[in-house]
């Protein structure tokens, strides 16, 4: 089987799980700028259909460069054999302008983090993100990490 197929099975697989939740992601680069169609040829010599980038900058998608396919969190529970470790924990963290608001996506993605365990909130500075990972991980976003 190709990767796709595979990716595609192991996303439904795991998403039938109440502990977890991954998301798709793709790293690569696009460009980004004004875009201007033509639908005759121009001097440019473009055809029809041919889209021409202006003021082209790059557009860099994903989390970075070398990360996973599938990439998200999974809520565990902290047994007796586990105290004295290290456990990483997914982090979130909305930024936010001091006016800004958050989306309904935004909201429901902090919500969904915090609810299966993660650390996840808005920030409109950098005590209140500090604020957030000292709170540590698991709070719903109306216990003060909220948008």
């Amino acid at each position: 089987m190709k990767e796709t197929p595979i990716l595609r099975s192991i996303l439904l697989a795991l998403g039938a799980r109440p502990d977890a939740r991954l998301f798709r992601n793709n790293v690569g680069t696009g460009w980004a700028g004004q875009v201007v169609r033509f639908s005759e040829p121009s001097t440019v010599r473009v055809g029809p259909g041919d889209v021409v980038v202006r003021n082209a900058r790059p557009l860099h998608a994903g989390l970075c460069v070398g990360s996973s396919d599938l990439v998200g969190l999974t809520s565990i529970t902290i047994t007796p054999e586990m105290v004295g470790r290290s456990i990483a924990v997914f982090t979130a963290v909305e930024v936010k302008a001091a006016r800004g608001r958050s989306t309904e996506e935004q909201r429901a993605f902090v919500s969904m983090v915090a609810r299966r365990g993660g650390i996840a909130g808005v920030a409109r500075s950098p005590e209140e993100a500090a604020a957030l990972l000292a709170a540590g991980p698991g709070r719903a976003p109306g216990e003060g990490r909220g948008p």
